[in-house]
């Protein structure tokens, strides 16, 4: 972060006597926006054909090339005209923030025709809104659906990927209340427990980014079969998974040892040269022939 701010206000300071420009959005971008970047010489005699645009990577330290691109999330643009280098981006994304300037690798150009001031390009974004319970693996999610045993303890948490740190807060249908964060927790659930939950992230700055994700608890007598809860079906999916990942494993080694066994005791083609014997002209192997050769043939 020291580094960028370093280069950002040496740029600043040369960018009032630069030639080379780049011209975009001043204000953060929303997600899904497009966004366009220009490079420009503010004298029109001076040559585009060799400059670039640039990027800031954190994660390299480092000044790197955007080339143009076009599959999965990346979708760039390069279009190159006599006055002008132009980037379009026809989607903004978390992936497309950074610092950018233009940068010229003429070997006669001058300092101030060598590079631009540097341009800050922020997209406001929020990813998809996530539940995870306490006590178990994030990986597996929370299902649509809880079923839960009386006296057991619901603790969830939703969490969201954020241009800034969104403001969470959780409600139950048909009641009033609004619990201010991002985890709600129910000690000791009960009947009167039961109902659908939602939870809602909005961003900060950008009204139109808020994501909600509802989940209904079903509260299961205490006498209920341990697997009708959502705890015994995910540890039945567990031990299946075991069972199923132990089988294959024995199938493998038994097939292993028995393929193994029988390449040891199969026998292979006889080529033992001693006991090929030679075939001599009046043998009854040998073929009529016209040569007086006593000469073995083999």
């Amino acid at each position: 972060m020291k580094v960028f701010l370093v280069v950002a206000v040496v740029a600043l300071v040369h960018g009032s006597y630069a030639t080379l420009l780049i011209k975009g959005p001043t204000e953060p971008v929303l997600e899904g926006e497009e966004l366009t970047l220009e490079c420009t010489y503010t004298d029109s005699e001076l040559n585009i054909s060799q400059v670039r645009f640039e990027i800031f990577s954190k994660y390299m330290d480092g000044w790197r090339p955007v080339w143009e691109r076009s599959w999965c999330f990346y979708s760039m643009q390069i279009t190159r005209t006599a006055e002008s280098l132009v980037l379009t981006i026809p989607r903004a994304g978390r992936y497309y923030e950074g610092p950018y300037r233009c940068v010229s690798a003429a070997e006669n150009a001058t300092e101030s025709d060598m590079s631009s001031p540097v341009l800050a390009i922020k997209v406001q974004y929020m990813g998809q809104l996530l539940l995870s319970r306490e006590g178990f693996t994030s990986y597996l999610g929370v299902p649509e659906e809880l079923k839960v045993r009386a006296g057991e303890d619901v603790v969830l948490t939703c969490s969201a990927s954020s241009s800034e740190q969104p403001n969470y807060s959780w409600n139950k249908k048909g009641n009033d209340w609004i619990l201010p964060s991002s985890r709600l927790t129910l000690r000791k659930v009960s009947a009167m427990d039961e109902g659908q939950y939602t939870c809602m992230a909005e961003h900060p700055s950008v009204e139109s980014l808020s994501k909600t994700r509802t989940i209904s608890i079903t509260v299961l007598p205490e006498d209920a079969p341990w697997y009708e809860s959502t705890n015994g079906r995910l540890t039945l999916m567990t031990v299946a998974a075991a069972v199923s990942l132990l089988v294959f494993i024995l199938s493998v080694t038994v097939f292993l040892c028995r393929r193994a066994k029988q390449i040891k005791t199969s026998k292979g083609p006889i080529d033992d040269r001693s006991q090929k014997k030679p075939i001599y002209k009046t043998s009854v192997e040998s073929l009529p022939s016209t040569c007086g050769d006593k000469q073995p043939l083999v």
